[in-house]
């Protein structure tokens, strides 16, 4: 019985070791070990998406249509798992600042109500989804020609939205308590999963966009599974207990408070898709799918980013916690640089060899042609978007919500929806796909302006607040 509890005392001491290595490792160092796991999660991530793109666009004599049918519950998809995002991007940081100040119990209360809400919301939005799918598909740009592609493939997903939900908001808490690794394996499991079922359901049965929508619930299943079984497991120094289950303003309403922002920058993600694929639709089914080209070839740069975003901002948030503003400073100088250079990489090279980075998803030739005349139209104004991330990103891991908020509102809402309605009045289809370009440019440029500005004040408050 001594060994016992000796036994697990030490494997808790451990545990809280690895928190508190986030206050006191060489922060470049820390980054990267926290991020690296992240950053390989996230691009097996990516593969949910692009993987069953990849086997739709290339099914004989359909592929083009199926992939537009696909593309067009994408904003269904981003708008139903954004609310993962209230939990993980809103709980998970709250989480990290009450480990930095040693409040263990407020940190699994967070834990708990999250996981609660998690379930509520997947209940909600997946009934909601169902009732009303087939005139949400019109209004997202479907045409008679791909609605039935579409409704077979979300009135299967829509089945697993509680896997989705909970294996994307939970994961995020498992980073928190700085097991990168942990969190890591959860993604790459499923997504291990779904390529294999993606090729067994679509290649071998011949079952088609059912067969990549019942793959991508069934490994989501299976990486929910994981989250949770780690999170309920002694590993695990921030557990899911009973007791923290039952909802709490007093904790939810901060979640929220703090998760509206990310969530409006993935939420609006899907009002871009119904107002962009809404006025594509108009010009023919072949630029909806260029569009779903598109937006796929710059996962290659936003995945990854969000991979490191969910490595760093733990850190950050724990020594904004611990009031430590130089490792703050210093971790947000580490961010901007990666997130910048990466960013404008990737978008340098996906202009450079549009029609390899297309092939990929297609072999139309002329969806390939379609895809290399709107692509400078579309991706040149992300190329200094890395820095709008990292900036985003840090408001959001140093709990300012409303800042973080505005600026996802501006860019998504205030900039994109207009100008996407007003440039093709002008230069046809061409305005629909610029629209993005320049929205990206002015929102970064105004976050950074804003960021210079705020940034000092937020950690001259939390300094005085440690006085």
């Amino acid at each position: 019985m001594h060994n016992r509890s000796v036994d697990k005392t030490s494997s808790m001491g451990n545990q809280i070791e690895q928190e508190e290595r986030m206050g006191t490792e060489k922060m470049l160092s820390l980054v990267f070990r926290m991020s690296l796991p992240a950053i390989a999660a996230q691009i097996a991530n990516l593969l949910y998406n692009i993987v069953d793109r990849i086997f739709i666009g290339h099914i004989p004599k359909i592929g083009t249509v199926a992939l537009a049918g696909v593309g067009v519950t994408t904003s269904v998809i981003i708008l139903i798992s954004s609310f993962s995002m209230i939990v993980g991007g809103g709980g998970a940081p709250l989480a990290s600042m009450a480990l930095g100040k040693g409040d263990r119990e407020k940190a699994a209360a967070i834990l708990g109500n999250g996981l609660h809400l998690l379930v509520l919301f997947s209940f909600i939005t997946g009934i909601l989804s169902f009732l009303f799918m087939e005139p949400i598909l019109m209004a997202t740009g479907a045409s008679a020609n791909t609605i039935t592609y579409a409704t077979d493939y979300l009135s299967i997903y829509l089945i697993g939205t509680v896997f989705v939900q909970v294996s994307t908001g939970m994961n995020t808490f498992i980073s928190s308590q700085g097991r990168p690794g942990i969190a890591m394996f959860s993604v790459l499991i499923g997504a291990g999963f779904n390529i294999l079922l993606d090729a067994l359901f679509i290649q071998k049965l011949g079952m088609g966009v059912k067969g990549a929508a019942l793959a991508t619930i069934l490994s989501q299943s299976i990486s929910a599974i994981w989250v949770i079984g780690f999170l309920l497991s002694k590993q695990a120094s921030l557990r899911i207990e009973k007791k923290h289950l039952m909802l709490k303003k007093q904790i939810i309403w901060p979640m929220i408070a703090l998760g509206i922002s990310p969530f409006v920058m993935a939420s609006t993600e899907s009002i871009i898709g119904f107002v962009l694929n809404g006025n594509l639709e108009r010009f023919g089914d072949i630029y909806v799918s260029t569009l779903t080209v598109l937006q796929s070839i710059m996962l290659f740069a936003s995945v990854p980013l969000n991979g490191f975003a969910q490595g760093f901002m733990p850190v950050m948030s724990y020594n904004y916690g611990s009031r430590n503003n130089f490792r703050v400073r210093e971790c947000f100088k580490i961010a901007m640089t990666v997130m910048f250079g990466f960013n404008f990489t990737i978008t340098i090279l996906a202009l450079l060899f549009t029609e390899t980075f297309a092939s990929f998803f297609t072999n139309d030739p002329s969806l390939i042609d379609a895809v290399r005349e709107m692509a400078p139209f579309f991706l040149t104004g992300s190329a200094i978007f890395g820095l709008q991330r990292a900036c985003q990103n840090s408001f959001i891991a140093l709990g300012e919500a409303r800042i973080s908020l505005i600026i996802a509102l501006l860019r998504k809402v205030i900039l994109l929806v207009p100008m996407a309605i007003i440039f093709p009045k002008f230069i046809g289809v061409q305005g629909i796909f610029l629209s993005e370009s320049v929205a990206d440019a002015i929102a970064a440029t105004a976050c950074i302006i804003i960021f210079l500005i705020v940034f000092p004040k937020i950690l001259k408050r939390n300094l005085s607040c440690e006085k």
